[in-house]
């Protein structure tokens, strides 16, 4: 009864929730008044928006003892998540058996080192958060219950690779739809967001001139 529903209605719950919702909160930042600017521009605003979002991916250089384990541990956690997203078989045949599309999958020693590298990153970030005082100063409920979700997620994932047990696949679709109704009202929107707003701060800079 329980994996009818979490193949059927959950996931279809879980689907329309997430794609409405990402799209009203992407829209409803788009779709927000801004002033007219009246300065005059030194750069064009596409200048600007494209440094600050390739500028942004490395630390400042001044700040680079300070944040080294945060930065190596948060491209450990997001370009292993992304990896696993993407490239992992099982993944990929789930596409495939929906939309017919398929690409090529890692293979099974790149799927265990970069789970292993994904969940170290995390689960270093999430300690960071923690233990760092400025950073557990600004921290929510919201961005450690994000983090669980995400770390139980990954973890079902990889106990779903055990073959014969398919009550652990079902388990860990559920927190994927769990994770999915939870996603767009969270900071876990800035998946999406990261590179308008970056875009969007670096031309306002740039048309005045300024580096940001």
């Amino acid at each position: 009864m329980f994996k009818h529903l979490v193949d059927g209605i959950f996931w279809d719950i879980a689907l329309w929730v997430f794609t409405i919702g990402v799209l009203w909160r992407i829209l409803s930042i788009f779709l927000v008044g801004n002033k007219k600017d009246l300065s005059v521009a030194r750069t064009t605003g596409m200048t600007g928006a494209i440094a600050a979002n390739i500028s942004r991916f490395f630390p400042r250089s001044e700040m680079q003892s300070r944040t080294r384990l945060h930065v190596i541990a948060g491209y450990m956690f997001h370009l292993g998540l992304f990896a696993l997203l993407f490239f992992a078989a099982p993944h990929i045949l789930f596409v495939e058996s929906q939309t017919g599309l398929s690409w090529p999958a890692m293979p099974y020693w790149a799927f265990i080192v970069t789970a292993q590298l994904a969940f170290v990153g995390l689960l270093l970030l999430w300690i960071h958060r923690v233990m760092d005082p400025v950073t557990r100063l600004i921290s929510s409920a919201d961005d450690h219950v994000g983090s669980i979700l995400t770390f139980i997620v990954m973890l079902t994932g990889c106990m779903a690779l055990l073959e014969g047990f398919e009550g652990l696949r079902v388990l860990h679709r559920f927190t994927v739809e769990l994770l999915m109704v939870y996603f767009p009202f969270s900071r876990l929107m800035h998946a999406f967001m990261f590179i308008p707003s970056r875009a969007f701060t670096g031309a306002w800079f740039g048309r005045r001139g300024v580096k940001a």
